[in-house]
C-alpha cells in the first residue's frame, strides 16, 4: 500500500510531501502529470499500479480558476478551464476504473466547488466545469455501484489556498463576513471531508456532494 501524488507544476512541494510521508512510514511516490492530457494520466495510473499493485482510492483534485467577464472568455481559455477541471476528472476516472471494476472495490472522490452548485459571476467557465464534475460524479456513481465502487464529490466554499492569493485582504475579509460561520475555510477543512469519504465511515455514501463551505450554500 502507499500514496501516489500526481503533480504538474508544484513538483518540489510534491516531492517534499512524499518525503514527509516516507518519514512517517508511509510509502509515497510522485508522478508528474498534466491531467488535461489523457496519455499522461494513463501513464501515471499504470506507473502507480506497477509500484503499489492496487488502486483503492482516487482523489481528483487538480484545478485552476480565473475571473473574467463572460464576453471576454476566449476559446483557448474556455478549453483550458474544461481541460483541467472537467476533462481531467474524466481522464483519471477512466484510467483508474478498469482496475477497480476488476477487483469490485474502490472509491473515487472528485473535487467541485460551491460555484459548481450555484454559479459565480465572472467565473462562468469555472462554474460550468465544476457543475460538470458534480453531474459526472452522480451519473458515474449510478453506473459503477454494482461493482461496489463509490463515487462522491467534495464541493468546498472559499478556502485559504494559493488559488485565492490574488484576492486582496479586504476582499478576503468581505468573503469571510459573508460566510455564515464568519471565516474562510482551510485546506484541513477540505482534507477532513475527503478523508471521511475515503475512510470506512464513508462506505455507505455514493453519488453525494459533501460541501465544506461554512454555510454559504445550504
Amino acid at each position: 500500500w502507499g500514496v501516489g501524488i500526481g503533480c504538474h507544476r508544484a513538483k518540489d512541494r510534491a516531492q517534499a510531501l512524499a518525503e514527509e510521508l516516507r518519514g512517517l512510514g508511509v510509502p509515497a511516490q510522485v508522478y508528474p502529470c498534466d491531467v488535461a492530457r489523457r496519455e499522461e494520466v494513463q501513464t501515471m495510473v499504470e506507473a502507480f499500479l506497477r509500484d503499489f499493485g492496487t488502486l483503492d482510492v482516487l482523489v481528483c483534485n487538480a484545478g485552476i480558476a480565473r475571473q473574467e467577464l463572460f464576453t471576454d472568455i476566449t476559446q483557448d481559455s474556455w478549453r483550458e478551464m474544461m481541460g483541467v477541471n472537467l476533462d481531467g476528472v474524466f481522464h483519471c476516472c477512466q484510467a483508474a476504473l478498469p482496475s477497480m471494476i476488476h477487483r469490485k472495490e474502490g472509491k473515487i472522490i472528485t473535487l467541485s466547488s460551491m460555484w459548481g452548485q450555484v454559479g459565480a459571476s465572472c467565473e462562468v467557465a469555472y462554474s460550468a466545469a465544476k457543475a460538470g464534475v458534480i453531474g459526472l460524479t452522480k451519473a458515474l456513481a449510478k453506473e459503477v455501484c454494482l461493482s461496489s465502487i463509490t463515487v462522491n464529490c467534495v464541493a468546498p466554499g472559499v478556502i485559504e489556498t494559493e488559488m485565492n492569493d490574488a484576492l486582496s485582504p479586504e476582499t478576503k475579509a468581505a468573503l469571510a463576513e459573508e460566510t455564515p460561520l464568519e471565516r474562510l475555510g482551510t485546506p484541513e477543512d477540505v482534507a477532513q471531508a475527503i478523508w471521511f469519504l475515503a475512510s470506512p465511515a464513508g462506505d455507505f455514501f455514493t453519488g453525494q456532494v459533501l460541501a465544506p463551505n461554512g454555510g454559504w450554500v445550504i
